[in-house]
């Protein structure tokens, strides 16, 4: 199998790259544009493996993606090319809506180009699996979970470039035939996460002896799913899951935020004992506008369809992690150095 993973520089995408390269064997081709949380550290794992190949291109340029798709002849498109982060969304709205929304739209028709040219076996089996986030169903009461029939309401610039995008892709499936499946998933976390994210900011801030920043009172609640979890879902998604069909991917780990930092400071407390205890560091900060309340993942679909389960705990997979950012100063240091200190981002001046 030959698999375009587009993003795959990035967190989810690297980890997604470094799986099918080592664990499944599959020729990789893998596209990044390289903005800031792009890394080509992250895929030093598989920089000289004979069936992982690099193209530095961004998805809004459809004649470079048509040429790679054209010289490369891949079996499957995993796209997780997209701006990210709820924060730099709220200040610059226009990148999350060039790359998530405008992006998706250039690469679901170069695909549907290439895929119409396909014949017999070839074109039957070709996937687009558009990879996605629970963040487009908005907010959550106590009590309910999100499911594939779940109603959308985004709430930030990034979940509503992301909705946008879930929407062109089926709508290029229902009026094309396109063979394309969507992924939406609670949040990620572990090893080669970008330091602007919650947990990776807490653990390097910690490591620094600096304020962990809590938004509001700390209560907003999400659900983790441990990134190489995560990866082996998409794996079984882009194989087994059916055309036009939705799948959503959790960990079944709900917490809090402040539970989460809690969970690490009492793990840098253990390992870091000096400097215990770590909870004096942290720091509430004024909550994020249009912060949802709740997210949480009914996976029933994919792991009673297609056989997957989360393998880590909350408690499992962040320990993995904290050790992982101890043992890997190497890969985060030069991003702390030049390209993202841990200042505050997403914060509204002059309204």
């Amino acid at each position: 199998m030959r698999f375009l993973v587009t993003g795959g520089a990035g967190f989810i995408g690297s980890a997604l790259v470094r799986y099918l390269v080592n664990e499944i064997g599959a020729e990789v081709l893998t596209v990044d544009k390289l903005t800031y949380a792009g890394n080509l550290a992250s895929l030093k794992a598989v920089e000289d493996a004979p069936n992982h190949r690099f193209l530095k291109a961004d998805i809004c340029d459809r004649a470079k993606i048509a040429q790679a798709l054209a010289s490369f002849q891949p079996d499957r498109i995993m796209h997780l090319a997209a701006e990210s982060h709820v924060d730099r969304s709220i200040t610059g709205a226009s990148d999350f809506i060039e790359t998530n929304v405008v992006g998706s739209f250039h690469l679901l028709e170069a695909a549907r180009h290439y895929w119409s040219q396909l014949d017999g076996r070839s074109r039957k089996n070709f996937r687009f699996l558009h990879v996605s986030t629970d963040e487009v169903y908005g907010s959550l009461g106590d009590d309910s979970l999100f499911d594939e029939a779940t109603r959308y309401d985004p709430s930030s610039p990034y979940s509503a470039s992301k909705a946008a995008s879930d929407h062109l892709a089926i709508a290029w499936h229902r009026t094309y035939g396109l063979p394309v499946i969507v992924s939406n998933c609670s949040n990620n976390y572990g090893p080669y996460h970008f330091p602007e994210k919650l947990i990776p900011l807490t653990i390097l801030n910690a490591l620094e002896s600096r304020p962990l920043p809590v938004y509001g009172n700390g209560v907003n609640i999400r659900d983790w799913l441990y990134v190489e979890d995560h990866v082996r879902a998409l794996h079984r998604i882009v194989s087994d899951g059916r055309a036009g069909e939705k799948y959503n991917v959790g960990g079944r780990s709900e917490r809090r935020n402040i539970d989460v930092v809690e969970s690490i400071c009492a793990l840098m407390d253990e390992l870091r004992p000096n400097d215990a205890p770590h909870a004096r560091l942290i720091s509430y900060v004024a909550d994020r506008p249009g912060h949802d309340a709740r997210y949480a993942i009914d996976a029933t679909k994919v792991e009673s369809e297609l056989g997957w389960r989360a393998l880590e705990t909350f408690s499992s997979g962040v320990k993995k992690t904290v050790r992982w950012y101890f043992e890997n100063e190497w890969w985060w240091k030069p991003l702390r150095k030049t390209v993202y200190a841990g200042e505050r981002l997403g914060v509204l001046t002059g309204m």
